[in-house]
């Protein structure tokens, strides 16, 4: 068995949802393992990463509507420090999480048809943020 890591880092454009499957994907082929799990942390605490639908367009707006009427910004957060944005991030953070596991069939990621991974960026303001990856197999 054998594992690779390494710190990947994306630029974001503020609140979005940044497709970083050709990313993921490229990557894993440079380490060489066909079989195995892959583990994705978003070293973050008002970004996120998901598995979401990667061909209709409007399910990427649509979660993000929703995620703001979930969290929507205030006054009404004691935790402000970096503007209004900041503690509804956090809590979009918390809901959709920070870490993935994908298994590695074939040197591919395991993901269905119509999945994709995505970095959510949960802040106004563009970003740059960091991606932990590892991958254990053979």
């Amino acid at each position: 068995m054998r594992q690779v890591s390494s710190i990947l880092s994306f630029e974001t454009p503020g609140r979005s949802l940044t497709d970083i499957t050709r990313a993921m994907a490229d990557w894993l082929d440079e380490t060489g393992i066909s079989e195995g799990l892959l583990t994705l942390l978003c070293r973050h605490t008002s970004a996120s990463l998901l598995i979401q639908e990667n061909a209709a367009r409007e399910v990427r707006g649509d979660l993000l509507t929703w995620l703001d009427r979930l969290a929507p910004e205030g006054a009404h957060y004691a935790h402000d420090d970096e503007g209004p944005d900041d503690m509804p991030a956090h809590l979009k953070a918390m809901l959709t999480g920070v870490n993935l596991q994908i298994p590695v069939i074939g040197g591919r990621m395991a993901l269905g048809t119509w999945q994709g991974i995505y970095l959510a960026e949960h802040r106004a303001m563009p970003h740059r943020r960091q991606i932990a990856v590892h991958v254990f197999g053979e």
